[in-house]
This record gives structure tokens, C-alpha cells and sequence, in this order.
């Protein structure tokens, strides 16, 4: 027994020798990467092991033959045990960074989702209350002459017309997200896309003293896409460049194709992006620091978010930076 508690206290010596530099270590590594402090954890167990072999040779309690086995088994040991000690901290490290950034990622969308939600009830709010007393008045007989009747009328029609935008945007996010969108695939000239959102948004850049041009040398190719949402992608554009371009200022529309593929590009005036802003503006419910026009916005900030998740379904890719006066949004398409 007196000999079993020798033998006890000799090995636990030999390890702290080892074990109490090594938690120190350990200590001292906690902030880097998990693979260091699993490898350091490993040695640090197989060298207090051969400390306290030692320790109690020392001590006479093992033969000569008997210490040269061991000391030919603890490394070899140690070494594999080292080895598959830096496979699995590499594949802890991966799971952790993905596990950090998976949190990330849903801390964002879900700020997101609730910032969508309130500026989405802000929007539908607003035009309800002003309808529901629009219909109040009607239905009291607050207005009875015909002039007033028919602005009132107007105006409940445009409020609706405003909420039919959002609630349409709404689904088309929820259709790209869901990744339920049947895209009709056929040849489809640019240059009558663009022409149509042109139509649709000179009214709205007419009433804003906005100029919308396309340059004379533009030569508009015909691409592989669906019409109807290639058609709301550069609306979208278009729309967005006239809602924040000041007055007096113009929209340029222009496209192309060179060695990648087909492009568009719709430039503004509008003064600029923040550059921390210009990797959030096709994000779902961002705004920037304006706020936007009712009569012209969609509401929730869906429209950029629209277009990325349109053009990606295409194949293609979208991009916004700083360019002269404002900003410029390019889209390119798979050739």
C-alpha cells in the first residue's frame, strides 16, 4: 500500500510539472483560435503523462526495459493523439465560425423583418386612416357638391391603387423568397423593356421637374429573360432614380453588351450613397437616412429588394456605387 501512494504522488508531481505551465498556456490562448488551444490541450496531456512516467522511474518504481517501452509508446501515442487533436479543433473551428455567422445572419433578418413590419404598418396606416375619413365624410354628407365628391373619390381611389403597390411588392418578395417564381424564359429586347418603364414613369418624373433620358448611341440587345419581371426590374430602377433626384435633375438610362453579357444601367443625380449605406440598399425594409415620397414610393422599402431578387433568379447580378453626380445601379445578365 505504502508503495501504491509513492507511486501516486510521484505521478501527480511530474504532471503538475507540466499541467500548471500548460493551464497557463491555455490561459493565454483562450482568445485565439480553437485549433491552438485543442492542440496545446493535447500536448499538454501527453507530456504530463511521460512527466509522471519519468517521475516515478525516477523514484526506481520502473525498470530500465520497462521505461524505454513506455517511452517508445507515450510519443507515438501523443503523436496521433496530437494529430486527430488539430483534425478535430480545425472541424470545431469551421462549425463554430458557421454557427457564429448562421446567429448573425438571423439577428440581421430578423431586425429586418421587424423593421418591414413597422415601416409596412406605417404605410398602411397612413393611407387607411386618410380613406376611412374620406368615407366618413362622403357617408355623413360633410361634401355634397359635385366637385368636392369627385376629388374625394380621386383620392380613395389613389390610396387604394397605393396599397395594391404594397401589398404587391409584399407577395413578389415573398414569392422570390420562397423561391416560388416560374419564370417564362424567351428573347426579349431591352430597348422596349426600358421604353415602357420610361412611359410608366414620366408622369411621376414630370411632376418632380426630373429629366429621364437614354443615350442616342445606346445599343439596346435582346437577352434570355421573363418580360413581366424583367419589365419590374427596371421599373423599379427607374422609379427608385426619380424618387430621391432633386429637382431639375436627370435620370439616365443606358445598356449595352460587352465580353461578360448584357447590361443596364440606370444612373441619377441624387448627390450619392453613404458608401456604409451601399452594400445595404438592396436589402429588405432599407431606407437610408430619407424617408420616401408617399405619392411615389411603393412603401417598406421592397423595391431594390425586388430587383435583386428578380435579377438574381435570372442568373445575373446587381451592383450600386457612387458615380459623378449620384449614383449609379447596374444590372448584367447571364450572356
Amino acid at each position: 500500500m505504502r508503495d501504491v501512494v509513492l507511486i501516486a504522488l510521484a505521478a501527480l508531481l511530474g504532471a503538475l510539472v507540466v499541467c500548471v505551465p500548460g493551464a497557463v498556456a491555455l490561459r493565454l490562448l483562450q482568445r485565439r483560435s480553437i485549433t491552438a488551444n485543442v492542440g496545446v490541450l493535447v500536448l499538454v496531456v501527453v507530456l504530463a503523462v511521460a512527466a509522471g512516467v519519468l517521475a516515478v522511474a525516477e523514484e526506481m518504481f520502473i525498470s530500465g526495459h520497462d521505461l524505454q517501452v513506455v517511452l517508445i509508446v507515450v510519443p507515438i501515442a501523443g503523436a496521433m493523439s496530437l494529430a486527430i487533436g488539430l483534425w478535430m479543433g480545425r472541424r470545431m473551428a469551421r462549425a463554430a465560425v458557421w454557427a457564429a455567422d448562421a446567429r448573425r445572419r438571423e439577428r440581421t433578418l430578423e431586425a429586418s423583418r421587424r423593421q418591414l413590419i413597422a415601416w409596412v404598418s406605417h404605410d398602411l396606416r397612413t393611407p387607411l386612416a386618410g380613406m376611412r375619413a374620406m368615407a366618413e365624410a362622403l357617408e355623413d354628407g360633410v361634401v355634397d357638391d359635385a366637385e368636392s365628391m369627385r376629388e374625394y373619390h380621386h383620392r380613395l381611389r389613389v390610396e387604394s391603387d397605393r396599397m395594391a403597390r404594397l401589398v404587391d411588392d409584399l407577395f413578389e418578395l415573398s414569392r422570390i423568397h420562397a423561391g416560388a417564381l416560374n419564370l417564362t424564359v424567351a428573347d426579349v429586347g431591352l430597348g422596349d423593356v426600358v421604353s415602357d418603364a420610361i412611359a410608366a414613369a414620366s408622369p411621376i418624373a414630370a411632376s418632380r421637374s426630373v429629366r429621364l433620358r437614354t443615350p442616342s448611341q445606346a445599343a439596346w440587345p435582346t437577352v434570355k429573360a421573363s418580360e413581366r419581371e424583367l419589365g419590374r426590374v427596371v421599373a423599379n430602377l427607374v422609379l427608385n432614380a426619380v424618387r430621391y433626384t432633386p429637382p431639375d435633375g436627370t435620370v439616365t438610362i443606358d445598356g449595352g453588351r460587352d465580353a461578360t453579357g448584357p447590361w443596364l444601367a440606370v444612373s441619377d443625380t441624387c448627390g450619392g450613397i453613404p458608401e456604409a449605406d451601399l452594400d445595404r440598399v438592396f436589402d429588405v425594409a432599407f431606407r437610408g437616412s430619407r424617408a420616401r415620397t408617399p405619392d411615389t414610393g411603393s412603401g417598406g422599402g421592397l423595391g431594390l429588394a425586388i430587383v435583386r431578387g428578380l435579377v438574381e433568379a435570372h442568373g445575373g447580378t446587381v451592383a450600386a456605387r457612387n458615380a459623378g453626380e449620384g449614383c449609379r445601379f447596374e444590372v448584367r445578365l447571364p450572356a
